[in-house]
């Protein structure tokens, strides 16, 4: 924005405000857009906007942010280095997005970022698919701050997927799935393992030697036991007990509620208020649904496009999207926002085959290509992995 030469009385009294640099978000649309910096915004150019981007902007911003000295908290979108972060979301959930978080050892390189969890101290968990000649470790840990911790896990180079942490009794572990080798596994948070369980034949549902196996995801039951998507295979959930005995199993292919078709991501959702159960993304169905804790059809959701996993913290459900998006849903399933939504991005993005997602130089800031996962942390930032071939993960600092 460039200066006028002469400045009116309201100009003068913005630019000697105490703060010197406003960024301000304004979403257009369903877009996300930073407004270059000035040494003022001058109080004319908001009532110069058209008449529907000042309401959103009054609304998303809030008249009294104007004039009550908020701007602080959009200065604190800018990196390291001085550039400007994009800010996503709305009202009481808003973000700065914090791209290609965390620092990578020299010894490993990203392949496809597909899952992501967290530890009772904040450590943060990333399990990649890489596809390099030697096996490189799977699952990579990095502290709050995005320091190197540790990583682990050549076992599931190829394979990387699913990760979760579960506390049990005093400790933690890792619950993580192999797509590549058909292996779900119990480890110790340094990667010691516990158990392994391969294709599960006393389901009865792999009884032909063709018949597909690729566990995705795993999900927790409230009395100990586990449940597995078995969501690149032949998309049936199987529910295991405490002592990781199988107990039933019930989808396979199709559309029909109850019936799945990609059951990727699947968490227990027993947030205050609500019923437990458990919450199936049946992703190529574009929907998720809903079963009691054994197995039956409940209820379906429809507000999302090609959900990929699911987190909860709170009254929150927390859902990534594979078409570009993250999305947040109240207590009774109500979107809240669709986190870097934008229609015409991700026409872009699905484009061609998705040849998008092979050109990071093309990726732009406050956009997803495909989240693959996401999980809040312990003070409400979110954390989201891509599938994408280098990788990618942001961290979703929360601002309001």
């Amino acid at each position: 924005m460039v200066p006028c030469m002469l400045e009116s009385k309201s100009q003068r009294l913005w630019r000697n405000w105490q703060t010197r640099y406003l960024e301000v978000v304004v979403e257009k649309s369903v877009q996300v857009r930073v407004l270059p910096s000035a040494p003022f915004f001058p109080l004319f150019a908001l009532f110069k906007m058209k008449n529907t981007n000042r309401r959103r902007f009054l609304k998303s911003t809030g008249t009294a942010a104007i004039f009550a000295g908020v701007a602080p908290a959009f200065l604190r979108a800018q990196d390291k280095a001085g550039a400007r972060n994009a800010i996503i979301g709305e009202g009481a959930h808003q973000y700065e997005c914090l791209h290609d978080w965390g620092q990578l050892p020299a010894h490993i390189k990203w392949g496809e970022t597909h899952g992501v969890a967290i530890d009772g101290q904040g450590f943060v968990y990333i399990k990649h698919r890489s596809h390099t000649p030697e096996p490189m470790d799977a699952i990579v840990i990095f502290d709050g701050k995005g320091n190197y911790v540790r990583s682990f896990g050549k076992e599931f180079h190829g394979g990387g997927h699913g990760i979760d942490v579960r506390k049990e009794g005093n400790a933690e572990h890792l619950y993580l799935s192999d797509t590549r080798n058909g292996v779900v596994a119990k480890t110790t948070l340094k990667g010691e393992s516990v158990w392994a369980k391969k294709r599960p034949v006393e389901t009865g549902k792999y009884d032909d030697p063709k018949s597909a196996y690729s566990p995705t995801n795993i999900g927790f039951a409230a009395d100990g036991g586990f449940y597995i998507a078995d969501g690149y295979g032949s998309h049936f959930i199987h529910q295991y007990d405490k002592d990781a005995k199988w107990l039933r199993s019930w989808g396979g292919i199709g559309n029909e509620p109850g019936q799945l078709k990609t059951p990727h991501g699947l968490w227990l959702d027993d947030r205050p208020g609500r019923q437990p159960a458990l919450a199936v993304c049946d992703r190529a169905n574009a929907r998720l649904q809903y079963f009691t804790p054994d197995g039956k059809h409940v209820g379906l959701v429809k507000d999302v496009s090609f959900p990929a996993n699911i987190d909860i913290r709170g009254e929150l459900m927390l859902v990534s999207d594979l078409h570009a998006r993250v999305t947040l849903f109240d207590k009774d399933n109500k979107v809240i926002a669709h986190l870097g939504n934008d229609p015409e991005w991700t026409k872009k993005v699905l484009a061609n085959n998705f040849e998008l997602r092979q050109m990071p130089q093309l990726w732009e800031k406050g956009r997803f290509i495909h989240p693959h996962d996401a999980c809040f942390d312990l003070e409400g930032n979110i954390y989201v992995v891509e599938w994408v071939p280098t990788g990618r993960v942001t961290k979703l600092r929360k601002l309001a």
